[in-house]
Parts: structure tokens; sequence; C-alpha cells
């Protein structure tokens, strides 16, 4: 009987395991990718919605109370991510960024995260300023907040 040959991991293993383990680390960026993506046209859609439900029949008076009871619900539903806070953040998005294209680019290059950072700014200039930058340079969310 003949003996099963002997695996030899470092001969043979090494080439192998790299190339898996490329495999893995692009199909997982891809996914974090297509993921960002699909969240941050969802928040800019559930802010359009939000703001027009509100704006919609003079309810802008008491439009804070729509928010926070929609939230809890969602929160309820959904978690942490729609409370009150989050849907304003969405609100504010979809009123900062209303050109449907221009969030189809922005959700393509930068995370979510990015632009919670840049919504706050008041300054549009400034805002596409940090925005280009981001595009250009790849920068990080810590590089964003260290340069804002």
């Amino acid at each position: 009987m003949k003996k099963p040959t002997t695996y030899k991991p470092k001969k043979i293993g090494q080439t192998l395991f790299k190339d898996v383990a490329n495999l893995i680390d692009e199909a997982r960026k891809t996914v974090a990718y297509t993921v960002n993506a699909a969240l941050t046209y969802m928040y800019w859609k559930i802010g359009i919605r939000i703001n027009e439900e509100i704006l919609q029949h003079e309810r802008a008076e008491y439009g804070s109370q729509i928010v926070a009871v929609l939230g809890q619900q969602l929160q309820n539903a959904y978690g942490r991510g729609f409370e009150e806070k989050n849907l304003r953040r969405m609100m504010r998005f979809a009123t900062v960024f209303q050109d449907e294209a221009i969030v189809a680019s922005l959700m393509r290059q930068l995370s979510w995260t990015h632009l919670i950072i840049l919504l706050p700014l008041k300054d549009n200039l400034q805002r596409d300023f940090y925005v280009e930058m981001c595009k250009m340079e790849r920068w990080s969310v810590r590089t964003l907040r260290k340069k804002n």
C-alpha cells in the first residue's frame, strides 16, 4: 500500500493562502461598498420622504412631533440607527443634497460617516471642498475629522 503524500504548507500553502486571502479581502470590500451605497441611498430617500410629509399640508409647526414619534416607532422596529437624531441627519442630508445624481456619486465614493461629518457645515463652498478632497485624496473619516 502506498503512503499518502505529506502536505507541506510552507512550499505550497503560502501562495494558495495569499490568493485565497486576496479573494476574501476583495469580496469583503465589495460587500462593504455595496452595503454603504445602499444604506446611503436609503437614508437619502427616508430624508426626502420625511421632509415631504412634514412640509405637506402645513405640518411644519408640529413636524418635530412627527419625527420624534416616527423615530421611536422605527427604533423599536429596527434599532438605534433610526432614532430621532439619525432621522434628522437623513432629513438634513436630503435637504443639503437635493439632486439624486449628486447623491449617486457621493454614495459611491464616501461613507455615510463622511457625510455625517460634512452635513453640519453651513458654507456650501466649504462642504464641496471637503467632499472633493475626500474623493480625490481618498481621505479616511479620521483624516476628514482632523482637516475639518
